[in-house]
């Protein structure tokens, strides 16, 4: 039994058949009716039976579904792939970022003032406890969410998406198996805890030994945070294939990445000033609370002597600097550049004592350092070539040609035309192959791409304005863009004619000579919403078309950019039979309206109209003047008369006129008819 009627759901057994005891053998279903009907009543012992299965099977729950039928899952359950569980990804990763900035900060705490006396800051620690109570807030939202996230069963990644489990036992089970002590002991508020519970009841000697292991839960707590934003950048990424949206966002967040360390790294610094080895102690944190505010060191040991006697290391800087009696925003941005120095410098600037603990940390540096310096240069310089790849790509192909056209010694005439082809195509498509990105996307959504971008265009010409938006739908997935610099000849007079063309921006030249014929000369301009090559719509409306591909009666040339979209002679034929549908008067006259070869055609019959009617008039003149003429005139004018009824037209002026009348060959009739 499916849910929803969809075959990807999966239940548990059909609660109606399992009501039914079964019946030995044969697993039937076995009901006792009276004669009138009405079911025999059950024992006590089976009723009891029937209901507490009715209630089990109440209880028993969807385990599994199809990502695609979640949304019928009326269920508290989320999806990982849902819009929803993206979102708070986007959040949460935000909210981790600032808690690893966050965190830190506590070492700036301790002040310390005159006589060895360490302050806390109370401002300072309010503000963190603050921000960092509401960064925790979010850590524990994240455990509830994934309480409630469903997972893909590991056995249905055969195909597909896989299936979803959605059991809330299942989910529990895995999220407590997987992940979750990572995610509670980053949730902790162990800062918190500390400065305002723990600290302030330490005395004497105890504080001196339990504030270093405090000062260790800081930095235990501080990883866990830091391994949760890689699954979270990796699950976001598979989600969108990017973590920003765009390529200069990504820059940006992986500097960011390697100043957070930088930060970390510098808050860290601050607090290792505590020095524990003897001799070397200028200032430290090694005392008991005397009230809240304040802190006095007993058995502090001072440096006898100049302080330049001293070997305090890589805390040089900071000791005679005396940064931990600074004010916060001096002791910070010290500190933060100190750290930003020494991780982009690998730890060079680095002079450390013989303690071994400090010149262990400097090889930390160093080694961390280079990792992530690394890690930082190949990030930016991905997300920086991402911009400009189609224009290197441009550049490289660019040179290719340059290169071929060299070696094959083109005419600088030919070169010149494809620099401008190629960077005219460039302008109008940066690049980008729209045919093969088209291709690659469902017939659907190519469908719909094609209508937004081509069918007010097709509306536009006038040939296709009588269709319906299902015949325009299915022109526009024919229509293949074509672009034509200044000068190019689309098609040429004779040429076979393998596609036809309409105009979205340009002008164009479009000219006949009559197949060569001396004197015979018939131009005109072609803009947007006009068409050429309709020899082609012709030869695609004939049933039995006698050549294969019809022949160009004119000369088509480019003269300025222009963009088109063509239909092919296959294509062509589709929309000729849509045509046979639309089979009218109107629809034939607009083609022959349209036609520059009717036009042209149209033209020389009407001139040739004209003038038989100027010589009829000269010979109608002529016979009223015999009238009044000498005898012979009036016999002039009959024998005038008479050749002009025999057909023969006495042209005074140009003996040819009637030679290019003649000649020009009427064009075919398009069929509009339907097949029968």
């Amino acid at each position: 039994m499916g849910f929803g009627n969809s075959r990807s759901a999966r239940f548990e057994d059909d609660p109606e058949l399992a009501k039914f005891p079964a019946t030995n053998g044969d697993n039937g279903v076995k009901i006792i009716y009276h004669i009138d009907g009405t079911q025999i009543a059950e024992p006590s012992s089976k009723m009891a039976q029937k209901k507490v299965t009715g209630k089990f099977l109440k209880a028993r729950m969807l385990s599994r579904v199809f990502s695609e039928d979640y949304d019928r899952v009326k269920r508290r359950v989320l999806d990982p792939r849902g819009q929803i569980i993206h979102r708070w990804n986007k959040i949460f990763l935000v909210a981790c970022l600032v808690s690893l900035f966050v965190d830190p900060l506590f070492f700036y705490l301790p002040v310390v003032r005159d006589e060895v006396c360490i302050d806390i800051g109370i401002t300072l620690e309010v503000i963190l406890t603050l921000v960092r109570t509401v960064g925790d807030f979010f850590y524990m939202i994240q455990i509830l969410i994934k309480f409630r996230t469903a997972f893909v069963a590991p056995s249905s990644r055969v195909f597909g998406r896989g299936e979803l489990v959605v059991g809330y036992s299942k989910i529990a089970v895995r999220y407590l198996r997987k992940g979750f002590w990572l995610d509670f002991v980053a949730a902790l508020p162990l800062p918190q805890v500390l400065i305002w519970i723990i600290i302030p009841t330490l005395r004497g000697s105890t504080m001196a030994n339990t504030k270093n292991v405090l000062r260790f839960f800081i930095i235990f707590q501080y990883f866990p945070r830091l391994l949760l934003i890689f699954p979270l950048s990796s699950q976001i990424v598979k989600a969108t294939g990017v973590v920003t949206e765009t390529a200069w966002a990504g820059a940006a967040y992986n500097l960011m990445l390697y100043m957070l360390a930088s930060h970390g790294l510098a808050g860290t610094f601050y607090q290792s000033n505590d020095r524990k080895h003897a001799g070397e102690v200028y200032v430290i944190w090694r005392s008991h609370f005397v009230n809240k505010d304040s802190l006095t060191a007993t058995g502090l040991k001072m440096p006898s002597g100049p302080p330049g006697l001293w070997q305090f290391g890589i805390y040089a800087d900071a000791v005679t600097s005396q940064v931990t009696s600074s004010a916060f925003f001096n002791k910070y941005f010290f500190c933060l550049w100190w750290g930003l120095r020494n991780l982009s410098s690998l730890g060079q600037g680095l002079l450390t004592s013989t303690y071994v603990g400090e010149i262990m940390v400097a090889i930390i540096i160093a080694t961390l350092g280079l990792v992530l310096f690394a890690l930082l240069i190949g990030n930016m310089q991905t997300y920086l070539q991402s911009t400009t790849v189609r224009l290197e790509e441009w550049r490289v192909k660019r040179t290719d040609t340059e290169q071929w056209m060299h070696h094959r010694q083109l005419p600088l005439e030919l070169r010149e035309s494809v620099r401008k082809y190629d960077q005219y195509k460039w302008l109008a498509t940066r690049g980008v192959d729209e045919e093969a990105l088209l291709q690659g996307l469902p017939l659907d959504l190519r469908r719909d791409i094609k209508r937004h971008l081509c069918l007010d265009l097709v509306r536009g010409v006038p040939l296709f304005d009588q269709m319906d938006e299902r015949m325009l739908d299915a022109i526009c997935e024919r229509l293949k863009p074509a672009l034509c610099t200044e000068g190019t000849f689309l098609v040429r007079e004779g040429d076979p004619v393998n596609e036809m063309l309409f105009i979205i921006r340009g002008h164009l030249d479009s000219y006949t000579t009559n197949g060569g014929r001396a004197g015979f000369f018939n131009s005109c301009r072609i803009g947007p919403g006009d068409f050429c090559g309709e020899e082609l719509l012709t030869w695609a409306l004939d049933p039995r078309p006698s050549v294969i591909l019809p022949y160009s009666t004119r000369t088509v040339k480019a003269i300025s950019e222009v963009e088109a979209f063509a239909l092919i002679a296959e294509d062509l034929k589709f929309v000729a039979s849509q045509f046979r549908r639309l089979h009218s008067k109107q629809l034939r006259h607009k083609f022959r309206f349209y036609s520059h070869q009717w036009r042209t055609w149209a033209a020389c019959f009407i001139q040739a109209a004209w003038r038989r009617h100027k010589k009829r008039k000269e010979v109608a003149e002529l016979k009223a003047r015999a009238m009044h003429a000498e005898p012979e005139t009036p016999t002039y004018a009959k024998r005038v008369s008479r050749s002009t009824r025999k057909g023969d037209i006495v042209n005074m002026h140009s003996p040819t006129d009637s030679g290019v009348v003649t000649s020009l060959q009427k064009p075919a009739e398009p069929d509009f008819s339907v097949d029968e």
